[in-house]
């Protein structure tokens, strides 16, 4: 269950709740990431996606993440509500 005053949101994918949290961890993977400028892809937030997995307590790699039947626009809106909840 996430618990939205630490900035959590649950994401449901193929029956399982996930759930996304934007820790000093996860912002190191996502930068890490998208260090070389280029544009988001899907593939790129499907791995930013995983990392905020991670730091939601997921103990799933990469290509597992990328293995689950993730609905690209149900996972953006996850990602952009996970970056909301983490401002200020």
């Amino acid at each position: 269950m996430a618990n939205p005053q630490r900035g959590e949101v649950e994401l449901v994918v193929g029956g399982e709740t996930h759930v996304l949290c934007l820790t000093l961890g996860a912002l190191a993977e996502i930068e890490a990431l998208c260090a070389d400028g280029a544009p988001m892809t899907a593939t790129r937030l499907v791995d930013v996606l995983g990392a905020l997995m991670r730091g939601g307590g997921s103990a799933l790699e990469a290509r597992e993440i990328r293995a689950l039947p993730i609905d690209i626009e149900t996972a953006a809106a996850a990602v952009a509500e996970c970056f909301e909840r983490a401002g200020p």
